[in-house]
């Protein structure tokens, strides 16, 4: 039987919070609104490019006018993401174990699809088998549509009564840094292991129903080797 580790992205694997910080002030000062600040920015992402620009703006806009600064928000996005960017200490070397004891590595995340894909291959190369983001059809978490797509594409899920299932949930396990992560992994019927170096603390995960935790990244290992997910 297959495992399987999908991984969030931004908080998780990668710190992405300066560049986002710098190309969400970019998108909105363009259109003349007023500039946010990092911890601002650190606590808007997690649920879409989208939704980070409408809290990130001091009014509600129209849909044609979303969409400009979306676009720019993409265009300056897409050039700009690999300028700060950088893996956690301790997360290739992780990668790098797992992969070798067998495990099928996969990223999840709600930034968009093309993005996603560009980041995972210039810094996890062939670590990680599968990777998607919102788009294509896929629904943006806490959904369960990711997961059960990256199940489907690695030929380990079932369909049962036009519901797709997988055999046992022991050997899905989803990692990421937020309370949309653990929602997420809910709402799939899969464990979660929520780390701490990201951009939610402790205390803040613990009141949206997380449960178990990792510190730094080998824990990722202790954790999954041991069973130590399973409540």
């Amino acid at each position: 039987m297959k495992q399987v580790i999908i991984f969030d992205l931004d908080g998780t694997l990668l710190n992405t919070l300066y560049d986002l910080y710098l190309s969400f002030n970019y998108a909105i000062g363009r259109f003349g609104y007023p500039k946010r600040t990092l911890e601002e920015i650190k606590s808007f992402v997690g649920n879409g490019v989208k939704r980070a620009l409408e809290l990130s703006l001091p009014e509600k806009i129209d849909d044609n006018k979303m969409s400009e600064i979306l676009n720019v928000f993409k265009e300056y996005y897409t050039e700009h993401m690999y300028n700060n960017t950088k893996a956690y200490e301790g997360i290739v070397e992780m990668l790098e174990k797992l992969k070798k004891k067998g495990y099928v590595l996969a990223v999840l995340s709600n930034k968009y699809d093309k993005a996603v894909k560009g980041l995972c291959k210039k810094y996890f190369g062939d670590l990680i088998e599968i990777s998607f983001g919102e788009g294509n059809g896929i629904r943006k978490k806490p959904y369960s549509d990711g997961v059960f797509k990256i199940l489907d594409d690695i030929n380990m899920s079932e369909s049962h009564d036009d519901k797709t299932v997988f055999p046992d949930k022991v050997n899905v396990i989803y990692i990421g840094d937020s309370e949309v992560d653990i929602q997420t992994a809910k709402n799939a019927g899969i464990y979660c292991i929520s780390v701490l170096w990201g951009f939610k603390s402790r205390e803040f995960l613990e009141q949206n129903g997380g449960k178990v935790y990792a510190e730094k990244p080998d824990d990722i290992i202790k954790i999954i080797e041991k069973k130590l997910y399973l409540f």
